[in-house]
């Protein structure tokens, strides 16, 4: 047998073998991206709700968010710092109805809808 490519009589069952694949793969995308977004959500819900029982801050202010910050990083990497452990409650105060999260937006699109203040603005961005 040679060694190049068989050559399937009908051009289709390529093409489709090559795009069931391919959504496949983006489908798997997208399903890790949602699975972080909801992380993120559930920590900031874990932080806000429970630690703080729905306060602006916790009693003991923002040494909650550094303590978390100092363990979390030790095990899991840069990802999950003092800064990322903020933005996961500001993620949580304002998107706090889990069914409201989009699954076609990621991480990194949900930390730049957060950063704005005006929630009609959020809004058209959040569509677009």
């Amino acid at each position: 047998m040679d060694n190049e490519m068989i050559h399937i009589k009908s051009g289709d069952i390529l093409d489709d073998a090559r795009n069931i694949i391919e959504s496949a793969k983006s489908a798997a995308v997208r399903s890790v991206d949602f699975s972080r977004v909801q992380m993120y959500w559930n920590l900031g819900r874990r932080i806000f709700e429970e630690e703080q029982q729905g306060k602006e801050r916790a009693d003991y202010g923002s040494y909650l968010v550094e303590m978390l910050a100092k363990n979390l990083e030790k095990e899991y990497g840069s990802g999950f710092g003092v800064q990322q452990i903020e933005r996961a409650r500001q993620f949580y105060r304002v998107y706090q109805i889990p069914s409201a999260l989009r699954t076609e937006l990621n991480w990194s699109q949900y930390k730049l809808l957060i950063a704005i203040s005006d929630p009609d603005k959020r809004e058209y961005y959040e569509l677009e």
